[in-house]
């Protein structure tokens, strides 16, 4: 399938199952939903705008027939390329079903479609005095749909883990069109395979989900926020271990190095001591009578050599002031690397000082600087790459330096990604992490969901 425009014919059939107000078929209007963070972008020849799981079987089924193509997007705000068109096809976006069908507060469960984003739905569940734990840093704008494509949690994961944890079951369409229903209603459930956690990371590739049910967590009653100061990166890392050792699990535990901490120095009005070379912060959430010993106890966790200051926010007003240095740091990236190269790799919470040390040498070795920022409660380090894509060389040595983050992550028994997915820009490392008889299980079980493969074409597995 090309980019050819979509025959007459065609265009009528689809038009007959979404309406005329929910076909584009102009290149013009198609463009916008062409393209998602990562950069890429490709014209699909229709987008079309399902409300409903009966359109979205419609249109899978008319697709499989065809064998054209079949992406599905929430906001586009992914950065692997992952919800690109780059073979043509039909964009399905699902940003009009959006509605919170249910929330449950006597079994803490949602129902959800996939078009809610992830800050409206979190308003709702607060005034029954829920949230739903993932909280990715584009939670205004992404999609509930998006969060369950590819697992993207955000840094609550430490604690409550990812949406594989905090989902109970899904309502989904295969690529033949087929509507299938996954999981329970239960916190218990073992009938069968789990087809829910299958189906939740495996970015669009088996099947389009149209309904999310959704376990959900009793807000705590008051949490403590805590900014650590450290001499060096080293000293932040060993805090790190040293902090998810306690019993205490803090409930968001953020990570900067030295070069992001100049950045924000560079591109903001902070005033941080010159001497801090690495910056921590943590939240610590839980029950009024005990939070006080809580935040002590992971205080006291932080204090390894190195450490320079260790502040608690005692107001809403230092709250907003200690976390502004860590939400100073992208608007910083942007400005000063448009086009950087943007990693989400994950290592055992052990190992963060010895990824650090390695990707310090990779920097020097390949002359590419290096900026490290993430959740460091769950080894999942945002490892960004600032170069000129305009300069062959930087070019050439970018890619060579990126392989070799793959490498020594791999080596340290990580993982290349931890909530961004593959995509198309990681799909040709997979098989460093991924053994050829997994990978041909994986493909088989993509044949059985998707037989003509329309289903997002082209991404996780390498060419």
């Amino acid at each position: 399938m090309t980019n050819s425009p979509l025959s007459r014919s065609l265009a009528r059939r689809f038009a007959d199952i979404v309406g005329s107000a929910g076909i584009f078929t102009d290149p013009g209007d198609c463009l916008p939903y062409g393209y998602d963070n990562s950069r890429l972008q490709a014209t699909p020849q229709a987008v079309l705008f399902a409300t409903n799981q009966q359109q979205v079987s419609a249109i899978a089924t008319l697709c499989h027939e065809q064998s054209i193509p079949l992406v599905t997007r929430g906001k586009g705000t992914g950065t692997t390329g992952a919800t690109v068109p780059q073979q043509g096809g039909i964009v399905l976006s699902l940003e009009r079903m959006n509605r919170i069908l249910e929330i449950d507060a006597d079994n803490r469960l949602a129902r959800v479609e996939p078009g809610v984003t992830n800050k409206a739905l979190q308003t709702a569940l607060a005034a029954e005095g829920f949230f739903w734990p993932p909280d990715p840093t584009s939670a205004a704008v992404c999609t509930i749909g998006g969060n369950l494509a590819y697992n993207s949690a955000g840094p609550r994961a430490v604690k409550y883990g990812t949406p594989r944890e905090s989902t109970l079951g899904l309502h989904a369409v295969t690529g033949t069109g087929e509507c299938i229903r996954t999981g329970v209603k239960t916190t218990k459930g073992v009938v069968g395979y789990d087809l829910t956690r299958l189906l939740i990371g495996s970015e669009g590739t088996l099947a389009i989900i149209t309904e999310a049910i959704l376990k959900l967590t009793p807000l705590p009653e008051t949490r403590r926020t805590l900014q650590a100061s450290f001499r060096d990166i080293h000293a932040a890392a060993q805090a790190v271990s040293s902090i998810m050792r306690q019993p205490i699990t803090p409930c968001a535990l953020e990570f900067m190095d030295g070069a992001a901490l100049n950045m924000v120095r560079d591109f903001s009005d902070l005033k941080l001591n010159a001497e801090v070379g690495a910056l921590l912060m943590i939240e610590v959430d839980g029950a009024s009578h005990s939070i006080e010993a809580e935040a002590a106890s992971v205080a006291e966790a932080a204090k390894v050599e190195g450490l320079l200051e260790i502040h608690t926010a005692r107001t809403e007003d230092e709250v907003t002031r200690l976390w502004k240095t860590r939400k100073a740091l992208s608007p910083a990236l942007r400005n000063i690397a448009p086009k950087k190269i943007n990693e989400d790799v994950v290592v055992p919470v052990s190992r963060i000082p010895e990824l650090i040390e390695g990707l310090e040498q990779l920097s020097t070795e390949h002359g590419i600087t290096i900026v490290n920022f993430g959740h460091a409660g769950n080894g999942n380090i945002h490892v960004n790459l600032l170069l000129d894509p305009d300069d062959p060389v930087q070019l050439k040595a970018g890619d060579n330096c990126l392989k070799a983050v793959f490498e020594l992550v791999l080596h340290l028994d990580g993982s290349l990604s931890g909530e961004h997915g593959i995509g198309v820009v990681k799909r040709r490392f997979v098989p460093q992490e991924i053994d050829p008889a997994s990978l041909r299980l994986m493909q088989a079980i993509k044949q059985q969901f998707d037989p003509h493969n329309i289903l997002n074409p082209g991404i996780i597995f390498p060419s």
